[in-house]
């Protein structure tokens, strides 16, 4: 009787977690280049009542009797799939239509990004919204002289400086890793490379498996809201249900304990 109570249990845990992770993607489903979690679960050790035996002469074969003893937190996927792309017309919004991430830093650790709101600090360097500069060749300043600026799909930055000539202000590069689904999350929009992520491998954007640039656009969230919905409602579901278990069994007990009177 006290293996169902807390099979019960390890469900009411591994229900609660998914309630978490899917909390956490309907918080974010505005916020650029969010890629959603998934929770999975796993069976625990099973104990076993009766081995199997082999079929004889006469016999034929019996089965192993085995008893779950509930469930267990498998994984918490981070699903990163292509978000959709929202037009803003600014031209340091930029998306990436394909695999690939922007690569910012703070001068001693790299972090790598989908999110692509920068803007220009007050020396013409490209920098996201916590101050990290943008990662590239060339440079990757433009000087605050600059007429106007353009950022193409190759990543190369383009602006006309104050004699009105063509000048180049260098390559935005962005990372690609052998597995992107093992990036660590940092906040703040950002990952970190992991040791089970690989290590990354710098490209021009449309080179080597990353995604090309779409100047003026802003990866939304990938979280599809009726999706977490009906997440949303299963694990609620199977939550209530774990907790009948418990009360059923509960019940049970108390009969039993009954049976003294």
């Amino acid at each position: 009787m006290l293996r169902s109570m807390y099979s019960g249990i390890s469900g009411m845990r591994n229900f609660q977690t998914k309630l978490d992770v899917i909390g956490n993607n309907i918080s974010n489903v505005n916020t650029f280049g969010f890629k959603k979690g998934r929770a999975t679960f796993k069976d625990m050790v099973s104990q076993q009542i009766a081995g199997a035996t082999g079929p004889g002469v006469n016999r034929g074969g019996v089965n192993a009797r085995q008893v779950g003893l509930g469930s267990q937190l498998a994984s918490i996927d981070t699903i990163h799939t292509q978000g959709s792309l929202q037009n803003t017309n600014r031209a340091l919004d930029l998306g990436i239509s394909g695999d690939g991430y922007f690569q910012v830093t703070d001068g001693d650790i790299t972090f790598f990004t989908r999110a692509g709101n920068f803007y220009l600090d007050s020396q013409g360097d490209i920098v996201n919204s916590d101050g990290l500069r943008l990662v590239g060749t060339g440079g990757m300043n433009i000087p605050t002289t600059a007429q106007s600026f353009s950022i193409g799909a190759d990543g190369t930055i383009s602006y006309i400086d104050q004699d009105g000539d063509l000048e180049t202000a260098g390559v935005i590069q962005l990372a690609n890793f052998a597995n992107a689904e093992g990036l660590t999350k940092a906040g703040d929009n950002l990952y970190l490379q992991s040791t089970n992520s690989g290590v990354p491998q710098p490209q021009t954007p449309g080179n080597g498996g990353t995604g090309t640039l779409v100047a003026g656009t802003l990866e939304m969230s990938n979280v599809d809201l009726s999706e977490e919905f009906t997440e949303m409602i299963v694990a609620q579901r199977g939550f209530q249900a774990n907790t009948r278990i418990i009360t059923t069994s509960d019940e049970i007990l108390q009969e039993l304990v009954n049976l003294k009177r």
